[in-house]
């Protein structure tokens, strides 16, 4: 028996590595860039994720028709890396990602993704955090430059992936994988139940 679709999803970010989560997961999103300035937000790493899932969410909410006879769910989601106490997101430059990958060799960062779900049916709003532990390799300078010229880091919070050519260079994660990519795929249910909606039925 075919599904039947009786809901939107949109996804509040560009991040591809977010989308293809979500494809793979058995949705089709909608992508729609918030264009939310991310320099303002403070407090702990986990906070800072929180406030700017919670501003990406609500700014495309705003833009969006609350008398749309189809109206959508609507999910934004920010990543930083907290190591020391310290909130990372993508580097600024090259040297910037050179500069991150030597702190964080051998080291064990938190990986933490802030998510925000509005029900623009019910204008309900459900938020949460999801922390993934990350052990880092040891790459050589050399491997190190040649990762940086990929490019690859320089568009990603804490300047790596491990779904990608930085999976080489990441020892271990203890907890969600889906959370370092961008999205906690779980979470995401979660989040959507407290509002009474089934992921399923969000099934493409």
């Amino acid at each position: 028996m075919t599904r039947a679709v009786t809901r939107r999803l949109v996804l509040a970010s560009q991040s591809p590595a977010r989308l293809n989560l979500l494809r793979s997961g058995g949705f089709a999103p909608e992508v729609i860039v918030s264009g939310v300035d991310e320099s303002g937000a403070t407090g702990t790493p986990a906070e800072i994720a929180l406030e700017l899932a919670r501003l990406k969410c609500r700014a495309v909410v705003s833009s969006l028709s609350p008398a749309d006879a189809a109206p959508p769910v609507v999910i934004g989601c920010d990543s930083v890396l907290e190591l020391d106490g310290v909130a990372y997101g993508k580097p600024k430059d090259a040297a910037d990602a050179v500069t991150r990958w030597q702190l964080m060799a051998g080291r064990t960062g938190i990986l933490q993704t802030g998510h925000c779900i509005v029900d623009m049916a019910t204008g309900e709003e459900t938020s949460a955090v999801a922390s993934t532990a990350v052990r880092f390799g040891r790459p050589s300078e050399d491997e190190v430059a040649a990762y940086v010229a990929s490019g690859e880091p320089l568009v990603v919070a804490g300047a790596f992936t491990i779904d990608g050519r930085g999976s080489l260079f990441v020892d271990g994660i203890d907890g969600d994988h889906t959370n370092v990519i961008g999205l906690s795929m779980p979470l995401f249910r979660r989040l959507l139940a407290r509002l009474n909606i089934s992921a399923v039925d969000l099934w493409a």
